[in-house]
């Protein structure tokens, strides 16, 4: 046969192919609406692995015993699909323990942030909630998210990636530990500048102290230097240590910000490698609410230690046309060589792709968490 009849043949299966396709999401949909009034659950994991080793035991060699089981997966993913997505139509599905509002209430609110006076948190804070609140600083993350716990902040603004450094990982691993919620965020331009005590110059500094994130951003900067340079938790603790010792030999990396606040002169701005460097801020409370025309949400979820788990996780989002802005895992410390997800996608808790993928996703998943909507 010639290249034309083969593929004259394979049109002609393919088109049985999808008659057949036809017909089974037909008896899923009435599965569903079996599903529906029973409020039986739609994903059955010991039932599809059986089916997978029923249809497999069906063909011969090694091949088609993967491709036939790789096939039977697509067609019963496809189906939990279509099930959740009638399920959320009937109203089947519980409502999102989420609040939408109009307004965070912001003004005259209490917040805090990791750090000292000076730090980009702070300049964060105050480009995102402006002057009229009222507002502390703790030395640690764990200790802001305590104070939302405790009651005594209403919002926490706390750094969550930087475009040059990465994650902060020990954030993610708090938003875990924490039932606390993301409503906002906040990014800001990072501009490194070399302080130093009134009449200090370049020539006198034999010292320098900063995070050592900052250090690093300015690794180009300071390298020909010699410089001893010695690492702070924050750089505005940084800045306060050298207006407190007043000694020329010594200076800090920090915010033009930080200058003013402790009395310090800016001896080089820009010290930084990266003139685009950014840090993304995240703003958390213990209130589960969302602002009405929120466009991003966070989730975490564990997967099954098996092949191909993370592939079917992801396909709801595909089938549901929502876009992944972020994907990042983290090792799940109880558990070796096991890793928790977190994800940004763009939506709403209040679109009914978003409310389809997260009960497929509830349901499939092990330890899903919503974060926030923001």
């Amino acid at each position: 046969m010639d290249l034309l009849e083969l593929r004259g043949q394979l049109d002609e299966v393919d088109r049985k192919i999808v008659d057949l396709y036809e017909k089974r999401m037909d008896l899923c949909a009435q599965v569903a609406q079996y599903k529906i009034e029973t409020g039986k659950q739609v994903y059955d994991r010991q039932r599809e692995a059986e089916k997978l080793e029923k249809v497999a035991s069906l063909v011969e060699g090694d091949f088609n015993k993967t491709g036939i089981k790789a096939l039977f997966e697509q067609l019963m993913s496809m189906s939990r699909k279509l099930q959740y997505r009638m399920l959320t139509a009937s109203g089947s599905v519980g409502k999102l323990p989420f609040i939408g509002v109009k307004s965070l209430g912001t003004q005259k609110a209490r917040v805090v942030f990791q750090g000292a006076q000076g730090a980009y948190s702070q300049i964060a804070m105050n480009t995102y909630f402006g002057d009229e609140i009222a507002s502390f600083h703790v030395d640690s993350f764990r200790d802001a998210f305590r104070s939302l716990d405790e009651g005594s902040a209403d919002f926490a603004l706390l750094p969550i990636e930087n475009s040059t450094a990465g994650t902060v990982n020990e954030i993610y691993e708090l938003l875990v530990e924490f039932e606390d919620y993301i409503v906002g965020e906040q990014i800001i331009k990072i501009e490194h500048c070399l302080l130093g005590v009134p009449g200090a110059d370049i020539s006198d500094i034999k010292s320098v102290y900063s995070h050592p994130q900052s250090l690093m951003q300015s690794s180009h900067f300071l390298s020909d230097r010699g410089w001893q340079q010695i690492s702070m938790k924050n750089n505005a603790f940084a800045a306060k240590k050298v207006s407190e010792d007043a000694d020329k030999s010594q200076a800090a990396i920090a915010s033009e910000y930080a200058a003013k606040l402790y009395g310090l002169e800016v001896l080089k701005k820009g010290v930084n490698d990266n003139e685009d460097n950014s840090t993304r801020f995240i703003i958390v409370t213990n209130q589960k609410v969302f602002k009405e025309d929120a466009k991003k949400i966070s989730i975490c979820f564990e997967l099954p230690h098996e092949s191909g788990s993370l592939y079917h996780m992801l396909s709801h989002f595909i089938y549901n046309n929502l876009n992944l802005t972020k994907i990042e895992s983290r090792p799940i410390r109880e558990r070796a060589w096991e890793y928790r997800f977190f994800i940004d996608f763009e939506g709403n808790l209040s679109d009914e792709s978003v409310k389809n993928a997260l009960r497929g996703l509830r349901e499939e998943a092990l330890n899903m968490r919503i974060l926030g909507n923001y």
